[in-house]
């Protein structure tokens, strides 16, 4: 069974409230008219104003309250408000938003999780001949240090398991082991020292056990990618879409409180209705 398989499943047995920022727009309102119809979650609008989301941003988050009335006016803070107070159990946006607002908008609205100091975020990589794979990360961090890598590691390797079942983690660089030196690969060696994951390693390395071999480490046919800049998992995961016909699905946001899927610009219809399912699935 497929992992969308197994979240379309999940998602109709939690028939979680979603909200949806930007249900108005034509491609979030089609999605939001066929998760409905399917039963994979309940699509919500943002709600008006209330005082209980005023309230969800001063109690929880400490925010003044002229501060918090302000927030609650705009629609994405709003619907990041009505997943802190409990209106709804996830939130997904983005298709008319930039990545830095709804990020910024749940981490005033919903918060980071116990524990996670840095939000990061992944996408989940389905290939024609079936590989599916989690790339991270490719919407948030630009440069991450080494403390920074290793969260992004941890937290990408969680998110597999959660989806996929199991996480093979390789943290990638330009160098295998100790082929090349840098201060990139030096980011790299220390983040996979701390998490205990694969690295530095290069892609064909960590996907090719016989290229695994000859490079001198066990074979690790990799299902989780961390790049080392925003830079190459940006361009490493649209290469994956236009060249071997990949379909991208996110980005999602990881580290939150609360489910928030942060959407590609470019998604279609089908896009937000897997995307939404997935992030069901997780509520």
């Amino acid at each position: 069974m497929s992992v969308l398989e197994k979240a379309r499943e999940a998602a109709i047995r939690r028939q979680a409230r979603v909200v949806f920022p930007e249900i108005e727009e034509p491609r979030v309102a089609t999605a939001a008219s066929v998760l409905e119809g399917e039963g994979l979650c309940q699509p919500l609008p943002v709600s008006e104003p209330s005082e209980a989301h005023v309230a969800a941003l001063v109690e929880a988050r400490g925010m003044k309250e002229a501060i918090a009335r302000r927030m609650v006016a705009r629609p994405l803070y709003r619907a990041a408000a009505m997943v802190a107070c409990g209106e709804a159990d996830a939130m997904v946006a983005g298709a008319d938003a930039p990545t830095r607002r709804v990020i910024e908008a749940a981490s005033i609205g919903i918060g980071l999780a116990e524990g996670v100091a840095l939000p990061s975020s992944f996408f989940l990589m389905l290939f024609p001949d079936g590989r599916e794979m989690i790339f991270a990360d490719c919407a948030v961090n630009v440069a991450p240090d080494a403390d920074g890598l290793a969260a992004i590691a941890r937290a990408s390797a969680a998110s597999a398991r959660s989806l996929l079942g199991e996480a093979r983690v390789a943290l990638l660089s330009f160098s295998t082991g100790n082929s090349g030196e840098g201060e990139s690969v030096r980011v790299v060696r220390e983040a996979a020292q701390a998490t205990g994951f694969a690295g530095p390693v290069q892609a064909d390395a960590a996907l090719n056990a016989r290229i695994a071999g000859q490079k001198g480490i066990e074979p690790l046919d990799a299902n989780v990618l961390v790049f080392p800049s925003l830079d190459a998992g940006n361009i490493g995961y649209k290469l994956c879409q236009e060249l071997a016909g990949a379909q991208a699905l996110g980005p999602f946001l990881q580290g939150f409180a609360r489910p928030v899927c942060d959407l590609s610009r470019g998604a279609t219809a089908e896009d937000i209705v897997a995307a939404a399912v997935l992030t069901a699935a997780q509520a």
